[in-house]
């Protein structure tokens, strides 16, 4: 129904605490690879949003005329609607944003292998 809605909630915050504290002008090393890590974020929110709007939109759940959710055209479907964004939804975007946690950290033991020199095998 709108389980999308969360993941793209959460993708919107991202980008405005991206524009706020992670300045583009900043020439610190460690900023302009955070802002790289939280840009990878950013695209796999707003694009697991955008697919999942496609395969709603496909199913007919969502329209091109008001109300746009067909979960909200009679008051017992808003609850079932709500419902599901606060369990598939929030599910969603917690599994996004650890999928994206695990990855960063990977990604930093590879990097401070290469640094020591060391076989990953040996982390």
């Amino acid at each position: 129904m709108a389980c999308f809605a969360v993941p793209l909630a959460e993708a919107v915050v991202v980008s405005v605490v991206k524009a706020v504290a992670l300045k583009k002008g900043d020439s610190n090393e460690k900023i302009q690879v955070a802002r790289e890590k939280v840009a990878t974020l950013e695209k796999m929110l707003y694009g697991g949003s955008a697919l999942l709007a496609v395969e709603h939109m496909y199913h007919g759940e969502i329209t091109f005329v008001p109300p746009f959710l067909t979960a909200m055209k009679t008051p017992e479907e808003i609850f079932v609607m709500l419902h599901e964004m606060a369990t598939v939804g929030v599910g969603m975007a917690f599994l996004v944003t650890a999928v994206w946690g695990i990855g960063c950290l990977v990604s930093h033991f590879v990097k401070k292998c290469k640094a020591a020199k060391m076989p990953l095998a040996a982390a």
